[in-house]
């Protein structure tokens, strides 16, 4: 969907749309921890990380789906989103490392990395949500 469609989307559309991708990124993120945890032989819980976050941001969805809590939900899930990727941030920095093969945890990069953009990329449409749904009221 455009983005210019999407902005015509009623506010209570705009507002599944949003919960949806919350719920979303949250699924993937409990992936995303998962199999970083099996890939490290259990051998690190901080593998699961992506996996908090990503059930912190089910909940939240779950939450959302209230039209009273919507927009408390939403808000929660972006603070945990941008909270999250602020924490990301620091091995993402490691990515030179990585490309070099000097890294010492490259996993954790990865791994750390795919959350950072997932969670970027919620929290910009989220906000960009937000700002439709401010225009539109």
């Amino acid at each position: 969907m455009s983005a210019a469609a999407r902005d015509r989307l009623a506010p209570r559309e705009r507002e599944s749309t949003v919960t949806t991708l919350t719920l979303a990124i949250g699924a993937i993120l409990v992936l995303t921890g998962v199999i970083a945890y099996v890939a490290s032989a259990f051998a690190s819980v901080t593998a699961l990380i992506p996996a908090f976050v990503g059930i912190l941001l089910l909940v939240a969805g779950l939450i959302a789906r209230k039209p009273a809590a919507h927009r408390h939900a939403i808000h929660a899930a972006l603070a945990v989103a941008l909270l999250g990727a602020l924490g990301a941030l620091m091995n993402v920095a490691k990515l030179g490392d990585l490309f070099a093969g000097t890294a010492e945890r490259p996993g954790a990069v990865i791994t750390s990395t795919v959350m950072f953009v997932l969670l970027v990329g919620y929290v910009a449409m989220g906000v960009r949500s937000f700002v439709a749904a401010r225009r539109s009221a």
